[in-house]
């Protein structure tokens, strides 16, 4: 084992302060990441407070992770030392299970483990992320970074990028489809980006009409504010794809009517109870309304490589690590646009 220093909280009510923890030697299946760069999400603040019940302490938050290799085992093949690498929301998975023969380790049936606060397959203790100097990772589930793009940019495409992408790729978002991104947050901000890149016919859908201009300078071709009743009428049964990405209860029942029939609305941000859904919405148009996590390892990789042909990467805001307990209360206030970034040298130093 190794101690390496980090960021963590060490009960719902603490902010977040210095700790050493231990990173295992690495097997001969791992990959040893000096971290430079760790995004910041918004599930790092759920679990840090324990919204969720179920956090683990000392914790430390982490899942959008990018350093360079700096050692591997004897028989990692995909990359050696200096490679520039990623590590997403999940660091194992069973491998045995339909979903990982399927290469969607997020739906693992035995659970995937989370890179933080997850059952460390290989210690039995629980996992520590990447608000820390570095990390060791199975080669499985590390992700090979293109070297074209921004860095420090490229940070938070391993959980809010994925979230965004996994369902335009799924539901094969293409040329002359016209999508709403709902939400203009961290994970709408990259919807707009990837749908844009794809070819759609990108529609920004808010409830603020001082966002206009800048999710037009994002991709969008246009902005339906959802507040407007001529706007939303004018726009009904016209979309074929619809990405929600607004993270609390909100009435999804006015963007369903907005979907043409046989279309789909994926929700991916709102993890509680929305408010009731009128079936008829539904019923009348055959309408789907699904569900979307992040993407597996595969799908991941597509992303980051569909990033590095198109340059796509977040708009970011760089921070210390000393800074991190007022990016979290700034990140509760929707006070960032659009990620916060750690640069991981001021903790080294």
């Amino acid at each position: 084992m190794n101690t390496v220093k980090a960021y963590g909280a060490f009960a719902p009510e603490k902010d977040l302060e210095p700790l050493d923890i231990e990173r295992r030697t690495i097997s001969e299946n791992d990959v040893k990441i000096d971290i430079l760069y760790c995004g910041v999400c918004h599930s790092d603040i759920h679990a840090a407070r324990n919204d969720w019940g179920n956090a683990k302490y000392p914790i430390v938050p982490g899942h959008e992770i990018v350093g360079r290799v700096v050692a591997v085992g004897d028989k990692v093949t995909k990359y050696s030392q200096g490679d520039l690498v990623g590590v997403g929301c999940m660091v194992d998975s069973c491998q045995e299970c339909s979903a990982c023969h399927d290469d969607l380790e997020q739906f693992c049936e035995q659970g995937m483990v989370g890179t933080y606060n997850g059952k460390n397959k290989h210690t039995g203790k629980q996992t520590f992320g990447g608000y820390s100097t570095s990390i060791v990772v199975k080669e499985d589930f590390v992700l090979k970074v293109p070297e074209n793009l921004d860095t420090k940019a490229v940070a938070p495409l391993l959980c809010a990028g994925i979230t965004s992408f996994s369902p335009l790729n799924h539901w094969k978002i293409k040329k002359g489809d016209k999508v709403g991104v709902i939400g203009l947050g961290g994970l709408g901000h990259m919807g707009i980006k990837f749908a844009h890149a794809m070819g759609a016919e990108t529609i920004m859908i808010t409830t603020s009409p001082d966002k206009a201009t800048d999710a037009k300078r994002l991709g969008a071709d246009a902005v339906l504010i959802s507040k407007d009743e001529q706007q939303m009428a004018a726009h009904k049964g016209s979309f074929d794809f619809l990405l929600n990405t607004v993270p609390v209860k909100h009435d999804i029942n006015p963007y369903v009517q907005l979907l043409k029939r046989d279309s789909t609305m994926v929700m991916v941000g709102a993890i509680e109870p929305l408010e009731p859904l009128h079936g008829g919405n539904i019923i009348m148009g055959r309408k789907r309304i699904a569900g979307s996590l992040i993407g597996g390892i595969k799908e991941t990789q597509e992303m980051l490589d569909f990033c590095g042909k198109h340059n796509i990467t977040s708009d970011i805001e760089m921070i210390d690590m000393n800074q991190i307990n007022t990016a979290f209360d700034r990140v509760t206030k929707n006070d960032v646009k659009y990620r916060f970034v750690i640069d991981m040298e001021s903790l080294k130093n």
